[in-house]
């Protein structure tokens, strides 16, 4: 498989990379913005495979020319990508009295333009029996518990499920399955600035190997699901 996964150098991103690189069987491009974090995946990942293949690329979705990852795709991935996992996200906490403009305009352009930009790049990409996997969050999971200054990330999110559902249908014809994993807590930083002093029962190493078995095996179940990933219910 051909797979692509931003966000890469930290969290469940990070982790779910180094579960991918196991088996040998993958080509991977890892995307973040942080070149010298994602340097360190590539050596811990040789250190646990040294025959994987994995390509750790420094680059923004927001705001990088995706020219340029098209031809690294091109040259390296032969023009074909099988697996698609939006990871990437930022965080604010902040009280809503309290929130910019500016701030609602970051949480959109990471936690949902990013993911729509990269999609319509790669989507001529992507042969039929692809999977999209997007990174949700049970903070936008329609009737789950919601927190206080977490109203513009949790929004953000929201938006990010709903664009699961509608392109699940919009590409139902070219047989590219879509889903989302709006996950719940997982012992991340982003965890760690949302909530501090919290410490979550899950590892991000076990929603890493989550989050790229549900990539691998998915979609042969699911399409254009949100599907709650916690240990609480909503």
């Amino acid at each position: 498989m051909n797979i692509i996964i931003t966000g890469a150098s930290s969290g469940v991103g990070f982790e779910a990379v180094l579960e991918l690189i196991l088996s040998g069987k993958h080509n991977i491009i890892a995307l973040a913005r942080s070149e010298d974090k994602l340097g360190r995946l590539l050596e811990i990942a040789l250190g646990l495979n040294p025959d994987c293949v994995l390509y750790p690329v420094a680059f923004d979705i927001v705001h990088d020319d995706y020219d340029s990852l098209q031809q690294f795709i091109a040259s390296h991935l032969d023009n074909r990508v099988d697996i698609l996992i939006n990871n990437a996200g930022l965080l604010i906490n902040k009280p809503f009295a309290q929130l910019l403009e500016s701030d609602f305009v970051e949480m959109l352009q990471s936690n949902y333009m990013g993911h729509v930009r990269i999609i319509q790049a790669l989507l001529p990409l992507m042969p039929a029996g692809s999977h999209i996997v997007n990174i949700g969050s049970m903070g936008g999971f329609q009737g789950s518990a919601k927190f206080a200054g977490l109203a513009a990330y949790s929004a953000s999110k929201a938006a990010l499920h709903v664009l699961t559902e509608c392109l699940a249908q919009e590409l139902a014809t070219q047989q590219i399955k879509v889903n989302c994993l709006a996950l719940g807590s997982a012992q991340t930083e982003m965890l760690e600035k949302a909530f501090p002093g919290y410490e979550s029962p899950v590892m991000a190493f076990e929603m890493g190997k989550y989050i790229a078995d549900f990539a691998l095996t998915g979609h042969k179940f699911f399409n254009g699901k949100i599907l709650p990933v916690a240990l609480s219910t909503p």
